[in-house]
């Protein structure tokens, strides 16, 4: 079976931390005078600096060039805001979010993520620069000690995440069934 080999698209994404930098002194057209650019703190990022990455910046990154020249079109990707993060956690048909709802679910639990809550773990994930990868694991975080416990606990009806469970590490608030 022969593979054409002119329909494949390869895609590479994912945060290449310090291009941006390589880029910068390739194109350093700081100076000094009034008319000058001024340089960057050591911790700020120009994204825009990204816009123009060439071979030879993913060289001097790191990539072998064998790999750099099978690449022939290099696009840079903006980081995800609050929103877009808020909807990789709630809106498509797997989100990570429902996904944990239906775990629960399996013992008869109702998961509820309050909004503050969702939005809090998006920031997080901004704070910590770890945009949508980070997600999982910050409600991980949350999650596990609870998942544990639900099996073991009687008469839990419901999981309530909020945003104190994601900023300072409270405990989800657990509601029980009523006795009759």
């Amino acid at each position: 079976m022969r593979i054409d080999t002119t329909n494949i698209l390869f895609i590479c994404g994912g945060a290449f931390v310090g291009l941006d930098k390589i880029v910068s002194a390739r194109k350093d057209d700081t100076g000094l005078g009034f008319g000058s650019k001024v340089k960057l703190g050591e911790n700020e990022v120009d994204y825009s600096l990204l816009d123009d990455v060439k071979p030879q910046d993913l060289t001097k990154f790191g990539l072998i060039p064998e790999f750099v020249g099978r690449v022939p079109i290099v696009v840079s990707l903006q980081a995800l805001d609050e929103n877009a993060l808020v909807n990789i956690l709630t809106q498509p048909k797997n989100a990570i979010i429902k996904q944990y709802q239906k775990l629960v679910g399996f013992d008869g639990v109702k998961l509820t993520v309050e909004d503050e809550a969702v939005r809090e773990i998006a920031n997080t994930a901004i704070r910590l620069k770890t945009g949508a990868r980070g997600l999982r694991t910050i409600i991980e975080g949350i999650m596990t000690d609870i998942m544990f416990d639900i099996p073991t606990e009687k008469n839990v009806e419901e999981v309530i995440i909020t945003k104190e469970c994601v900023e300072k590490g409270a405990r989800p608030k657990l509601v029980y069934k009523k006795s009759a």
